[in-house]
Order: structure tokens, then sequence, then C-alpha cells
């Protein structure tokens, strides 16, 4: 039995195809929904941009017909724009409140013995639907299952002559299926568990290489085998796009910047190191800043200018800051926020896109697709430490983009479980 799907704003603004996601069901759209886009399209942030598409989009499907009647889509499924229903909701829920019109709508089909659910990603709407009996659910196209997400790195018990001929000759056949292009793998010999091997699946998976020897991007070494692959990927230019996961400390954002510097600044492989963030609060928004584009971000940026004045030590006797600040102005570093990315074609750049855990399916989309011949981009996050209400650790980009990527021969990633940062930030991100 064909279903009848209400959507809420937030959907939309998260994915501005969604209502063509649910196959050949009727979707309903109901005016305070659009009313409340309405508001939004004229902000110059992705929720703007993103109300803008689903405007446009319905646009187009009103040359087929008449929305408040219901259009054809081309998956088969119907479209509706609805107005706002008679009032007949529980005294408890105030009809001025937007997202009681919308559970309203829901409501008068639900009397009428239509089968209705309510689609939103916003928590507390979806208790009040289940309070009022409706059938509720979060828009799960785009989520992932965390618990199986591809970790890039794994281990194999192998007999002792392969560990041999891995160190004898530099490569191997693959002695394991289903591994992953680039791939890290740690093999332990049956016999002896401590004669152990780290080596990397080749492009083609039909090999697997030891390591190349062991780097120092910008004078910074590796504390951990996780490190110590992830610089493996960072350093190779025929790796285009790399994701590293990990909780706060475990030294993602380091040595990303580091390896960016030395290719960008140091080997000039690179025309430039550009690094952003997306523009997201934690707690209560401290509101509108003052100053230029570039004193806006500095607020933003803290934690990669902290990072860049770590490394600016290790490699320059001079003021940290005001070698960060030469090298802004010489333009081989660039800081942009994810709105300011959007739009630009990005050739030969070394790209790091910092906090992703923060953007929608959507949004990295639309980032990832700004990358030029030649630029390599580098995307890390926490997915555990998400900022959006809206978003969560099973349908952000991040995750979304770990998942959807795996198996591309130009793709590697890298799941950090230790902290490296101290004592006091293991604990933490172990105990708290």
């Amino acid at each position: 039995m064909k279903k009848m799907f209400i959507l809420d704003t937030n959907v939309l603004i998260h994915d501005p195809l969604s209502f063509t996601r649910f196959e050949d069901n009727t979707v309903i759209i109901p005016i305070s929904v659009i009313e409340e886009l309405d508001r939004f399209k004229v902000h110059s942030d992705e929720r703007g941009r993103a109300v803008r598409v689903v405007s446009r989009k319905l646009d187009e499907l009103r040359s087929k017909g008449r929305l408040n009647e219901g259009v054809k889509m081309d998956n088969g499924g119907t479209l509706i724009v609805e107005l706002n229903r008679e009032n007949t909701l529980p005294k408890e829920l105030s009809f001025a409140e937007m997202d009681n019109r919308i559970l309203n709508n829901a409501w008068w089909h639900l009397k009428k013995k239509h089968k209705v659910v309510v689609v939103s990603k916003d928590i507390n709407l979806r208790l009040k639907a289940e309070a009022l009996g409706l059938n509720v659910q979060d828009y799960t196209t785009d989520k992932v299952n965390v618990d199986e997400l591809y970790r890039g790195i794994s281990e194999q018990e192998v007999p002792a002559e392969v560990i041999d001929g891995l160190y004898r000759d530099k490569e191997i056949k693959c002695p394991v299926e289903g591994l992953a292009p680039n791939e890290f793998v740690v093999l332990r010999a049956h016999e002896d568990n401590k004669k152990t091997a780290i080596a990397r699946v080749s492009r083609d998976v039909s090999k697997m290489h030891v390591l190349a020897s062991e780097p120092a991007p910008w004078g910074i070494k590796a504390r951990s085998k996780e490190q110590r692959c992830a610089m493996e990927l960072l350093m190779d230019p025929s790796v285009n796009l790399v994701t590293l996961l990990g909780s706060a400390g475990t030294g993602k954002t380091i040595i990303t910047l580091a390896c960016g510097l030395q290719q960008a600044v140091e080997q000039n492989l690179y025309r430039k190191l550009i690094i952003c963030r997306p523009i997201v609060s934690v707690g209560k928004d401290i509101g509108f800043l003052p100053g230029s584009k570039d004193e806006k971000l500095a607020t933003w940026m803290g934690a990669i200018y902290d990072n860049l004045e770590i490394l600016m030590d290790k490699k320059h006797s001079e003021s940290s800051s005001d070698k960060v600040q030469y090298l802004i102005d010489n333009e081989k570093i660039e800081m942009a926020s994810v709105s300011h990315i959007r739009g630009r074609s990005l050739p030969g750049q070394y790209m790091i896109v910092d906090d992703a855990q923060n953007l929608t399916p959507h949004e990295m989309k639309t980032i990832l697709s700004r990358a030029g011949e030649d630029t390599k981009v580098v995307v890390t996050g926490d997915p555990y430490q998400i900022d959006s209400p809206y978003l969560d650790v099973a349908s952000n980009g991040l995750t979304y983009l770990v998942s959807r990527m795996r198996g591309q021969d130009i793709y590697g990633h890298l799941t950090f479980s230790k902290t490296e940062r101290s004592r006091l930030a293991g604990l933490v991100a172990e105990l708290l």
C-alpha cells in the first residue's frame, strides 16, 4: 500500500532533492514549510543555497500540473503542496507554532485513515508526533551504519614466510580477499604473534607493498602506526582524496597541516595550501563579529592557527605567528569558510576540510566538486563531536563520504583510535 510522507523543513534543507527519494509514494510539503523556506532564501550560507535549490525544483514541477492537486514526478511518485488544515490538535499544542501546523496536517490525514508518515530531523518534533500517535521517522536515505564503517586499516594472520617475503621483495601478492585499494594491513605471523609488518594494498588490490621510508614532513614524525599510515596517504600525490576520522588529540589536523606545508610550501608540488571549515558555533552563539572577512575567520580558525604556529616553531626561529602571516600574505596559505568555497574552481591545490562532521552529505558533495585538476583534498573530523542540531553520527557528510568512497583507487582513509595530545586528552576521550 502506498504511503503519504509529510516532510519537515529541515529535511529539505538537509537534502534539497529529498522529496524525490520516496519512490512511487505521495510526498506532501505543507504550506507552513514553504513559508519557513521563504524566510531562509535570502541567506548567503549553505542553508540559503539549499532553500533556493528546493524552490527552483518545485517551480519546475509547476509546469507539469497544479501542485495543490498533485504533480507526478519522474520517479513515479506524486508531490503535493498542501494548505494548512483546520486545527484539530489537542489544546496542549499551540497552532501558532510552525512545527505544530505541520503535525496538524499529518493528524488530519491520520483521521481520514490515510497511511501517513512524518519525516523530520528535529528530535523534538518527532517526540511530539509520537505523542500524537503519528508514524514518524528520521530522514534515513543518506544514513550509514557506523558500526560497519570502513576503518582503512585491519589485521590479518598469515604464515611467517609471507612477512619474510614482504621484507625481502618489498611487495607480495595480496594474501587475502575483500580488501580496498590503499587499505593498510597489519600482518601477524601465525607462528609468532610478535612478528609483524605493515603493508599497503595496491591500487588494483592485486598486491601489497611495504611502506615508503618514514617521512618527517615539516619536522613532524609519526607517533603511532595510524599516523604513520596516514602520512603515507597524505604524501602520495596519486591519492587525490583522503579522509581521517578520530577523536580530539589523535593528531589528525597537525599531521595533515604538516604534510600540506611540506608539499605546498617546501616542495611546491601544489600552488597553495587552502584550509576551510564549516562555521558552526559550539554552545551559545556569540553573534555577528566585526572586521574584514579574514578577521572574522580568524575567530573560527583558532585551532588551525594554533597548529600552524606549533609547526612554524619547529621549522623557523623567528616569530611563528609572523611566519604564518607571511605565508598567508604571499598566498601560500589561504583560510576560508565552507561558504566561500562554493562556486570556485581549485586546481593544483592542497585542500583541507576540517571539522567535516558538521557538514551535510549535500554540502560535502558541493565542496568536493570544487576540486580541480591535480588538487588533493583531505577531509578530517570526529563524527562524535557534532554541533549541528540536525546531524548525527550516522547522517553527517564525513561518515557518508567514507561509506561511499571505499573501493576507489584514488581514495584513502584512516580511523585514528589513540590520542597523542596528552595523557589528560586521552583520558577525556576515553572516559567522558
